[in-house]
């Protein structure tokens, strides 16, 4: 199981938000100019504790629970992304085309753990309007058995030496296997 829990800084954001609400509101009990940010600031202040309220998210094997409410996963049609990732927020039609918006408030790299865990798990779903099988290039049972029998690819060479450098070694080489040592008749180092 994976529990999937709102991030706190929206609850710390929503309740700062608030206090600047009121200290706005303070301010436009004198001039009345300053009702345009109490209400930008009382707007923000709904939108961050909403978001902070959200239920957990949990992944099970067998299903996904979004606070008190179980979804087994063969229930789960489609995963329909929308632009926002963080906070991440998706439609999820369940059999019976019954839909569900999921949002859930963390960081970036927790709301693409969600997502990933989301469309791993349900098995029978279109994911953006892809197949399961297609999205994570899954290949059907039928095909797998033509693809054991493909040849494997022979490694590809790397060139580890200029061609220059690979005819000098060439020529060291044939020289060693000819007179059986690479230094002149000469020179003894004795």
């Amino acid at each position: 199981m994976t529990k999937y829990t709102p991030s706190r800084n929206y609850l710390t954001a929503g309740i700062v938000a608030c206090a600047l609400a009121f200290v706005s509101a303070w301010f436009a009990l004198r001039w009345t100019p300053s009702v345009v940010p109490t209400i930008l600031f009382f707007l923000t202040s709904a939108c961050l504790l909403f978001l902070a309220a959200r239920p957990v998210v949990e992944i099970h094997a067998q299903h996904l629970k979004i606070g008190s409410r179980v979804i087994p996963w063969a229930d789960i049609r489609s995963i329909d992304r929308t632009g926002w990732i963080s906070p991440l927020v998706v439609f999820l039609t369940l059999a019976g085309n019954r839909r569900i918006l999921l949002v859930y408030p963390g960081d970036l790299e927790t709301a693409k753990s969600l997502l990933r865990q989301l469309r791993r798990g349900a098995f029978e779903a279109t994911i953006d309007g892809i197949p399961y099988r297609e999205f994570w290039g899954d290949e059907p049972q039928s095909a797998k058995p033509a693809a054991a029998t493909r040849k494997p690819l022979a490694s590809p060479r790397y060139p580890m030496l200029r061609p220059e450098d690979e005819a000098d070694v060439e020529r060291l080489y044939q020289r060693l296997k000819t007179v059986g040592r690479l230094d002149p008749k000469g020179s003894d180092e004795n």
